[in-house]
Order: structure tokens, then sequence, then C-alpha cells
């Protein structure tokens, strides 16, 4: 499989110091956008939560199959996940050879000071391109390398910390996707920021913020924009990939 990279307008948003697959849009949506976002996800009913022993989380249009990694539905994404987003995105000429031709899977993740998630990978069920939208707090993300075998953990040394910002965009293809981890610490403040440890320092949209070294966490919400391969239209027998 090709795994395409963004427009060459936008080559200056790789990140240096880490695999050049790893873009960060420190601009990615205005603050009235993310506002209305954050409202928006904030909002939502308890029952349309799924809550987990770190975080809670929504699924849009629905969850994966535990089994099969299959979307049983081919229903859009709702209208507040698509636009500006997604047509955002494809200025940027993430979604380019995407089998569906644009992400058909959304994560909703809300993260509380002081949670996190382990090292992991996003796996074989999706095409080899994510895109995550940060909204409300800031947050580090550590990338890891990935080890193979057994008794390792899978988690090999820490390569890079990211540091994501309210209203930016992070995509992650190729190599990055494949071959490393990522994760994020349970602290409620991220510490030692600086230019010769966050490996997106000279991207960030407001380093002036971040001058102290140190960065109180708040609520964040991830969006995390994705293509399912697998995707059945129930009741109709269809299978696209």
């Amino acid at each position: 499989m090709t795994t395409p990279i963004p427009n060459p307008n936008h080559s200056n948003s790789q990140i240096p110091t880490l695999p050049q697959s790893l873009y960060y849009y420190p601009t990615f949506l205005p603050p009235s956008t993310t506002t209305t976002l954050l409202q928006k996800v904030l909002s939502t009913p308890k029952p349309k939560w799924t809550q987990l022993s770190h975080r809670r989380l929504q699924s849009y249009p629905t969850s994966l199959t535990r089994t099969t990694n299959t979307l049983l539905t081919s229903d859009p994404l709702p209208a507040w996940l698509t636009d500006p987003i997604i047509p955002r995105m494809q200025e940027l000429n993430i979604w380019t050879g995407a089998p569906h031709g644009a992400p058909n899977h959304v994560l909703v993740n809300e993260y509380l000071a002081g949670q996190g998630i382990l090292p992991h990978e996003d796996g074989g069920a999706y095409w080899p391109v994510v895109g995550t939208v940060s909204l409300g707090g800031v947050v580090v993300l550590d990338v890891y390398e990935k080890r193979e075998g057994e008794g390792e953990g899978g988690v090999g040394e820490r390569v890079g910390r990211v540091l994501l910002e309210d209203g930016s965009l992070l995509v992650t293809m190729g190599d990055m996707y494949t071959s490393y981890l990522h994760g994020i610490a349970e602290v409620t403040v991220d510490e030692d920021l600086g230019p010769e440890t966050i490996a997106n320092w000279g991207l960030l949209g407001d380093k002036e913020r971040f001058k102290s070294g140190r960065s109180e966490r708040g609520t964040r919400i991830s969006l995390t924009y994705r293509d399912v391969l697998k995707v059945v239209k129930v009741g109709g027998g269809f299978l696209r990939k």
C-alpha cells in the first residue's frame, strides 16, 4: 500500500528530529471554532459516552466490531465533525489515496488533568494515516520505538515529545504509523518544555506560553480521524474495503 504525503507546499510542517512522516499544524482551527466544538462535545448526553478506566470517549458513526474491526454502517459522520475539519484536511492533501477518499470514523476522547493513555499503535484496521485535532487543554504526546518479541511489552525507547496545542492538527502516517508507538503520561503538569526537549518546538503557535518550561493540564478533547478499511452496510450485505 502506498502512503501519501501532504501537499509539498506544507512540507514545513514536518516535525524535525522525528521520522519525516509526522506533521504538526499549530493553528489548524481558529479559536472560535475550537470553542464551539469543545462546547458541543462536553454537552453531549452521558449515554453517548463510553467510560473507560482512565478516560471516556465517543465513537462516530459507531464503534468497530471487537472481533473483525469492521464498521457496521456506511452512514456519514455528523456534520459538526465534518465541516470545516475534513475539507481543511483535504486542502492539505492528507486523504489523497484513502480507500474512501476521506475519514469515515472519528473517536472523541476526553482527557481530564492527570489522565493519559499507555503507549500504543493504531493498528491494521485503518488506512495508515491519522489526523488528530486537539481542543482545550495542552498536552505532551510521547513517541516510542516499537519493539518486537516476547517480554518487551512492545515499548522501546522514547524518541521524542510532541506538544499539542488547542486547535492544532497532528498527522501521523507512513513509518510513524507502522513502526512507532505513542502515548500520554498520567501527570497534571507537563515539565521540561523547551527547544531541546520538544520535537515540534519550532512549529508551535505560541512558544511564549511555555517559556517557563512547564504547562498545567486542563481538560483536553481529541478528535481522531481515520479511514476504517472494512465497512459493512447492515441489511444490504455490502462490504467495502
